[in-house]
């Protein structure tokens, strides 16, 4: 089971407070709902879950906070085009270890991909190393998303086509 955020846990209010902003609890009750969850979950996801959990929460505000916390680095926001964004802890916050994105352009599930073979960690790190050189940029993290279709998707077809 996922462990749930407090404000024990410290690196909430040592991150935004470095940052030059306070714990409030919209802030609180967001990085608890993502630190939750498996899912890429969208600002109406979350403000779906956090009105449970606090009746008076607003979805302007879930979207003022996510906003935020992406700014300063604790929440990520992807895009896989759907025409909405979805969010995730990042980086150190995230209680999985880096990982890349399978999409299903079908049915749109998301599958975190972290099981790297050690010749796609090699390719990734020269990469990262000759696109640092080139273009005089220091690389802090990055973002893969492959986009295809599911095996589930896939067996589907098969059925339809009577294969």
């Amino acid at each position: 089971m996922k462990k749930t955020l407090s404000v024990e846990d410290g690196w909430m209010l040592r991150r935004l407070h470095d940052a030059g902003y306070r714990l409030t609890t919209p802030r609180e009750i967001i990085l608890s709902i993502l630190s939750r969850t498996d899912r890429h979950l969208s600002a109406e996801d979350i403000y779906l879950k956090a009105v449970k959990e606090t009746p008076q929460a607003g979805l302007t505000t879930v979207y003022r906070t996510l906003d935020l916390l992406n700014r300063i680095g604790m929440v990520q926001r992807i895009d896989f085009g759907e025409k909405k964004a979805r969010y995730e802890l990042s980086g150190d916050f995230h209680p999985k270890e880096h990982h890349h994105h399978l999409v299903c352009v079908r049915c749109k599930n998301i599958v975190d991909y972290s099981h790297f073979l050690e010749e796609e960690i090699q390719l990734m790190q020269k990469t990262e190393k000759e696109l640092s050189r080139r273009h005089n940029f220091k690389i802090m993290h990055h973002a893969i998303h492959f986009y295809g279709v599911c095996g589930r998707c896939l067996k589907k077809e098969r059925e339809k086509s009577g294969m």
